[in-house]
């Protein structure tokens, strides 16, 4: 993994992201279990890349990936599923976007976990839609909305 280590947030601080889109959302979808599992990893650009070809068909590395757990039918479990994010990228797209490093974090996870909840940005409504619970989601904790230039 050829990945730096300041460009990557404290655990913390992950944790702390990924449960803010846990909690009730505007939309009047329930919260999560208080023991809901996900698995949150961190990839180079080349295995980040990887993924995207194989599962989206697109060959150029990515920001976030979500992957949302099925289980067998019948079988109940708390698990939300997993979140693939590539810290180069995330840092770059912060330069670029003239953000701060820590709120492009918060919003990269936040985007993932939505898309474990089922929602996704496919269609200009399903789009905003979506991006209106992320900028809900920050602007409660004090992040700026992601999507102003």
């Amino acid at each position: 993994m050829d990945v730096c280590e300041h460009e990557i947030p404290e655990p913390d601080s992950i944790i702390a992201w990924a449960n803010w889109a846990s909690g009730e959302l505007t939309d009047g979808a329930s919260a999560l279990a208080e023991n809901t599992e996900l698995c949150v990893q961190l990839l180079s650009e080349t295995d980040m890349q990887a993924l995207n070809q194989q599962y989206r068909g697109k060959d150029k590395s990515t920001n976030v990936l979500s992957f949302p757990f099925e289980s067998m039918p019948g079988v109940e479990l708390p698990i939300l599923g997993d979140i693939a994010l590539c810290p180069a990228v995330v840092a770059r797209e912060a330069i670029e976007q003239t953000k701060t490093l820590h709120n492009h974090w918060a919003h990269m996870l936040v985007h993932g976990v939505l898309h474990l909840r089922g929602y996704d940005h496919i269609d200009d409504t399903d789009a905003d839609h979506m991006e209106g619970l992320e900028q809900a989601i920050l602007g409660r904790h004090g992040v700026g909305n992601p999507y102003e230039s």
